[in-house]
């Protein structure tokens, strides 16, 4: 990992980079962008970046524990899934969706979508009155959620500009004496939600169906139990709120390495089978890899910190949507598609989830499922573990953070097509300039650890470079100046760097938005 991503190479690297493209020793060959000639391939959802906060932060309870917390080690299994080790959690009070610093950081990321969804969501009672939770959840539930913190929702919703994304649950408590999902729980949240101010745009059914008894449904659930309580909810649903997006089925995990082979699984080619083309738009999640907490899924779902710049590592989000699209292509070709959970690996997270190595991934994936025709993107977590956007104890940014901020300002709805990329490290993507009628923007992501990268590149240029003193870090230069609050939480002024047309230069293990507001490109002008 040192020799790859050697700090002191991706510091001076960058260094030059800014100043001059010649001073940088570059591969001969560069290919010639002319962004005013790029030709519109498709366009994402005005809020395509997006977040999720857990049911589980807003009611309070047992989330995946952060690698670096002192808390004790309990073996408490109260809301834990089922068959998974309580160890590998930590008690949570609920968030406070409050907090100034909270919310100004989250605004700057709007329009967005909020999803309060997860797989404690699956077994959460909501409790349609004032009077505190009680200190157990009712039978056949795991969790509460009180009016109180919904309204803390709703409101956080309002405040911030994210449009609320959530999901129902599923288990023993919400169902009939023939064990059919009734909507009596979810009608009592959109009715609460209505009165209050708010407006649920989207919801799923359940989280990830295609993983049932982890997550709190009946035992023995399948295809057919979950076609029939579907019907119930999209019937329920266009009387209860019709302009809800329905998004569905939400699975996880299919064809890819995180699942052991010994999980029970419910496949999505059964889901659609029964249920047909029901949903307004086709949901599924999307993890790389499981963190080293579950380890226990076998050494191939894992990752590591030397395998984040490979074209293996990078390719896989691009991986789980052509799995997933193939089966909506199967059954309901046409539907948009919604990413609805995804970050560095599942089960919280690994601990260089938090860091700069991990913005490759972050920044290679939403360029990527862009260009695939993906919609609508939202990152697991906002503010919680080591996946999370922002530090949970002080809501301080994290690299991924920052790198979110420079796409909302610079990254536009239109997609474009770059062309062929000059390198196989070298990942270019490009989109509309935002809020600049003409403009383009290409992302360009060297994700090279030893050699710099080059361009040959029509017409001036705004440069954001994005770059670490050392990959592991939690800090993160544009520039070469660390990004960090000013007082009162002020953001900082993202400037670019003027960037005369020619051959540009990439340093090794950087990342760059180049901003070209006078493109002249006909794909943007509206």
């Amino acid at each position: 990992m040192k020799e790859l991503l050697n700090p002191a190479l991706i510091a001076s690297g960058l260094l030059i980079a800014l100043s001059s493209a010649n001073c940088i020793a570059a591969p001969p060959a560069a290919s010639k962008f002319t962004p005013s000639t790029l030709k519109r391939i498709g366009s994402v959802d005005e809020r395509f970046q997006s977040y999720n906060i857990e049911m589980v932060e807003v009611t309070g309870g047992r989330f995946w524990k952060p690698y670096a917390s002192k808390a004790e080690v309990s073996t408490s299994s109260a809301n834990a899934p089922a068959g998974m080790d309580p160890s590998l959690y930590e008690y949570r009070q609920p968030i406070n969706l409050y907090v100034p610093r909270l919310r100004k950081l989250a605004a700057a990321l709007a329009p967005a979508y909020v999803r309060v969804s997860g797989t404690w969501a699956n077994t959460t009672f909501f409790q349609d009155s004032d009077e505190p939770a009680p200190a157990k959840a009712p039978e056949g539930f795991k969790g509460v959620l009180t009016r109180q913190q919904w309204k803390g929702v709703v409101d956080f919703s309002n405040a911030v500009g994210a449009e609320i994304v959530t999901s129902f649950s599923v288990s023993a408590g919400t169902r009939d004496a023939a064990g059919v999902w009734t909507p009596e729980q979810a009608e009592k949240i959109f009715n609460y939600t209505k009165s209050v101010g708010g407006h649920i745009a989207a919801a799923e059914f359940m989280n990830e169906p295609t993983m049932p008894e982890i997550g709190g449904a009946p035992k023995g659930y399948d295809a057919a139990a979950f076609g029939r309580d579907i019907a119930v909810f999209r019937s329920f649903a266009k009387k209860a709120a019709p302009a809800m997006l329905f998004l569905g089925p939400g699975g996880v995990g299919e064809g890819s390495p995180i699942m052991p082979v010994s999980m029970k699984m419910m496949k999505t080619d059964d889901i659609l089978t029964v249920t047909g083309p029901v949903f307004d738009a086709f949901s599924y999640h999307t993890y790389g890899a499981v963190s080293s907490r579950c380890g226990v899924f076998g050494a191939s779902a894992t990752t590591t910190a030397d395998a984040a710049l490979s074209a293996d590592w990078l390719a896989r989000g691009g991986q789980s949507q052509q799995v997933y699209g193939a089966f909506r292509d199967r059954f309901a070709p046409g539907t948009p598609m919604w990413n609805t959970e995804t970050a560095q690996a599942a089960c919280g997270g690994d601990r260089w989830a938090s860091t700069y190595l991990d913005t490759f991934r972050y920044l290679n994936q939403l360029g990527d499922l862009a260009r695939r025709g993906v919609k609508v993107h939202l990152h697991n977590t906002l503010a919680a573990s080591d996946y999370g956007l922002l530090d949970e104890k002080t809501y301080e940014p994290r690299p991924n953070y920052w790198a979110a901020l420079l796409w909302r300002r610079l990254m536009g709805a239109t997609v474009l097509d770059p062309g062929p990329s000059p390198s196989p490290n070298l990942h270019i993507y490009a989109q509309c300039l935002r809020q600049r009628p003409g403009g383009v923007t290409l992302l360009v992501i060297n994700a090279d650890g030893k050699e710099a990268q080059s361009l040959d590149v029509a017409g001036a240029s705004e440069r954001y470079t994005l770059s670490a003193q050392d990959p592991m870090a939690k800090q993160v230069q544009l520039n070469g100046v660390e990004l960090k609050l000013g007082s009162d939480d002020a953001l900082p002024a993202l400037n670019g760097a003027p960037t005369r047309p020619g051959k540009l230069t990439f340093a090794p293990a950087s990342i760059t938005f180049l901003a070209f507001p006078a493109a002249h490109n006909a794909a943007c002008q509206q």
